[in-house]
């Protein structure tokens, strides 16, 4: 926009902003003095103050038809207009003071309903920094936010908001990020995270440094997208105008027939009093501009209120795996260490030498050993070989991590997780002490916990085709498929075969695209809805696309389509129900059972009704996402971080079953010992926990006891594995060693426990963790 169209648009704002109270003020006292001397018996003067009150109205709405007409639009206010004269001229200035009332108040709560249903994206626009302070050799200095360049070492003072996306540099950072994720709970990100821009430092000062530019940053993108959130796009405003287009010649040609019949030109009035088009105006901008804030609210941004209908009425979806349906950066999945060696161990030394590697797989090492709570040494004489790992020495020891040569010996056990990398469809980082293999870290892109849920609830909300569109290789997409219920899978594309496939499918249906990467921005930019992962996504990709989910949930997915079609579904409603009330109004009007004066009463309240039905758009439905009590949110974010800590117990019990040798002994009986120990110490104390304190609390959001019950089953047939296995304890010989025969007993219950352990913890993830915001 420039400047020229700039200027006028924002004194015509000014002028309205005073216009529309002054306008409401002046036509109630007109009414109300009209009123007084009326009762009075002084009928004259009664009539002036009304007269007065209609002429008062008559010129801001001319000026309303003309701009309308210059806007190209056929002008609904002519009615009004009609309706104020059609009272001057046949002398009912008490209907035409209460037109003019009704055309003010209309305008009034027009206005206030579009700021009340805008509130959240103003916020948002306001919530923008405009500028930063950047530490230099001689001090702080406060400079403008567009001066910043990638790499600045900027200070966020404590209540301020981050400038830019960057990474801690000198302090943990304590965090408010519900401006972008909706969720009012604090986070911490220490040295060496990253933080996105337009978050809150909630805690003390700290140093970023600064890795994009203003134009580039997420909130950057994000502020340009909700400057442009608007609802007048919206195919159900246009259908709207297209109503209002006919609506006006026929209340003409009623009005008109009216008189002729009757011979009455009070009747002709008193129709186009009722035949006011305000329902049919606000109706539908109100309940759009409602659902973009609603949706604001949670983190979904959009860009516009045709991108909020499409989303309302789409019938297939097509999703990325990485960083959509996955999260995007690789997780332990398992350890395996050498014989004699324990997993703990093997991830221990591991994540010391990764510490001050940048790569993404040496970072899921670390966070995974800091998340068991792993006491890391102090490596020495660190160096990395891209592509090959890092080496260094850690307490004494010539340790590696990374790949093994392709000249190196790989024993029985390495060949076996060889083998169960290529099964899994999983990365591997070989451990090697001294220079021999001493374990195996198996890493893999798991699959969100909420996107079975999300998926669920699409289908639900009437999305009838689910397809992935992923540049992975066939067998890891074809598996996260299999487990989604996805109908159609499209492996190994080019950004060129994505944008195919997306032009493929809207030739069937309306069609959204959902990704998070740059290579998936030309897909975005193609699909009727673009959807971009914008938490952790590429600019590119929010920039092209209609919405951004600005947390890092794709729950908020399925949120926002409940959303679009319930905004679309209010909209149509009360256009629908507003221009009937109308036409019944008309018909009365026309027969002469309703006359100027109480048409004009009879019409403010189907305005009132009208609006109130709009912003119903601003609500939450219940339906969509369970209401949690905070007791429970607390248990469910209490349980998922006990999940991760016990994950290393998960790797021993698989361990302690792969070790057990057909050769019984003492090495054997402490194995099983050790495992039993973890089982009674740290397992079954969670598992009794969650089933005495978990599932009660989740009973009434899940529709009673019944709906944990399966899970329940689990709790059980994991307490009779721990116990078979205790079992078989006593049962050993009284020298520490196992009979042959147990052997065999023994690695069916440790294998079986592993099983039944991360199925359980997969299903509870899935179901009850991913409800917690």
């Amino acid at each position: 926009m420039n400047h020229t169209t700039a200027r006028p648009r924002r004194l015509a704002a000014a002028v309205t902003s005073w216009l529309e109270p002054v306008l409401l003020a002046v036509t109630a006292a007109a009414l109300t003095g009209g009123g007084i001397a009326w009762l009075a018996d002084a009928r004259g003067l009664a009539d002036l103050f009304w007269a007065l009150g209609t002429v008062a109205a008559v010129v801001p709405a001319i000026g309303w038809v003309l701009a309308a007409l210059r806007r190209g639009h056929a002008g609904v206010d002519v009615i009004a207009v009609l309706a104020l004269g059609g009272t001057l001229a046949v002398g009912e200035y008490l209907a035409g003071a209460l037109i003019a009332l009704m055309l003010a108040t209309g305008r009034a709560l027009e206005a206030a309903a579009q700021r009340r249903a805008s509130h959240d994206l103003r916020a948002l626009l306001e919530h923008a920094p405009r500028s930063a302070h950047r530490r230099t050799a001689t001090g702080v200095a406060t400079v403008p936010l567009r001066e910043v360049a990638a790499g600045d070492l900027l200070v966020v003072r404590p209540g301020e908001v981050v400038p830019v996306d960057g990474r801690v540099e000198n302090a943990t950072a304590v965090l408010d990020e519900a401006v972008l994720t909706g969720e009012p709970l604090q986070v911490e990100r220490v040295q060496g995270e990253a933080v996105r821009s337009g978050v809150v430092n909630a805690g003390g000062a700290f140093e970023l440094r600064a890795t994009t530019t203003e134009r580039d940053s997420t909130y950057a993108g994000i502020v340009r997208m909700a400057q442009q959130a608007g609802a007048e796009s919206a195919p159900v405003v246009r259908l709207a105008d297209r109503y209002a287009a006919w609506f006006l010649p026929l209340s003409v040609v009623v009005a008109g027939l009216a008189w002729l019949i009757s011979g009455s030109a009070v009747r002709a009035v008193a129709v186009l009093v009722v035949a006011t088009p305000c329902p049919l105006l606000l109706a539908a901008p109100v309940a759009i501009v409602s659902g973009l804030s609603r949706a604001s609210r949670l983190g979904v941004v959009i860009r516009d209120g045709g991108a909020l209908e499409n989303l309302g009425h789409a019938r297939t979806l097509l999703l990325d795996k990485t960083g959509t349906l996955t999260r995007g950066r690789p997780r332990v999945l398992d350890v395996t260490a050498a014989p004699g060696r324990k997993p703990a161990e093997v991830l221990r030394l591991a994540a010391s030498v990764d510490q001050y590697s940048p790569h993404v797989l040496a970072q899921a090492i670390v966070d995974t050993a800091r998340q068991r709570k792993l006491k890391l040494s102090a490596p020495t004489d660190v160096t990395e070989e891209p592509g090959r790992g890092a080496t260094g020495t850690v307490d004494g020891h010539r340790v590696s991590i990374g790949r093994l040569g392709p000249r190196a010996t790989r024993p029985a056990w390495a060949r076996a997780a060889d083998n169960r990398a290529l099964l899994d469809g999983a990365a591997v980082a070989w451990l090697a002490l001294d220079g021999q293999p001493a374990g195996a870290i198996l890493l893999r892109d798991p699959l969100r916990h909420d996107a079975p849920r999300t998926l669920r609830h699409l289908r639900t909300a009437g999305i009838e085709r689910l397809l992935m569109l992923t540049g992975d290789r066939a067998a890891p997409a074809r598996e996260v498929a299999a487990v989604l219920g996805l109908d159609d899978v499209r492996a190994e594309l080019s950004p060129t075969d994505k944008v195919a496939a997306v032009r493929e499918e809207r030739e069937r249906a309306v069609t959204v695209m959902v990704g998070d990467g740059v290579n998936d921005a030309p897909a975005l930019a193609a699909a009727d809805v673009g959807v971009a992962m914008g938490a952790r996504g590429s600019t590119a990709s929010s920039e092209a696309a209609d919405i951004v989910l600005t947390t890092d949930r794709v729950d908020r997915l399925a949120d926002a389509v409940s959303i679009a079609q319930r905004a679309r579904r209010i909209a149509v409603q009360s256009a629908l129900g507003g221009m009937l009330m109308s036409l019944a109004a008309m018909a009365a009007a026309a027969v002469g059972l309703l006359p100027p004066a109480a048409g004009a009463l009879l019409q403010e309240a189907i305005d009132v009704a009208v609006i109130l039905n709009a912003l119903r758009a601003l609500r939450v439905d219940q339906a969509a996402r369970p209401a949690l009590s905070p007791a429970a949110e607390d248990l469910i974010h209490r349980f998922a971080a006990e999940h991760d800590d016990l994950q290393d117990v998960l790797d021993a019990v698989r361990d302690a079953a792969d070790r057990l040798s057909d050769t019984p002994g003492p090495k054997a009986f402490s194995i099983v010992a050790e495992i039993h120990r973890l089982l009674t110490e740290r397992l079954l104390p969670h598992e009794y926990a969650e089933e005495h304190q978990l599932y009660p609390a989740l009973a009434p959001t899940l529709g009673g006891p019944e709906a944990t019950a399966t899970m329940s089953r689990a709790h059980t047939e994991i307490e009779r594995l721990s116990r078979r296995i205790a079992t078989h304890l006593q049962l050993a010989h009284p020298d520490g060693s196992l009979a042959p025969e147990q052997l065999d007993d023994l690695r069916s219950c440790l294998y079986g426990l592993n099983t039944v352990l991360r199925l359980h913890f997969s299903q509870e993830e899935e179901n009850y963790f991913s409800l917690a915001p």
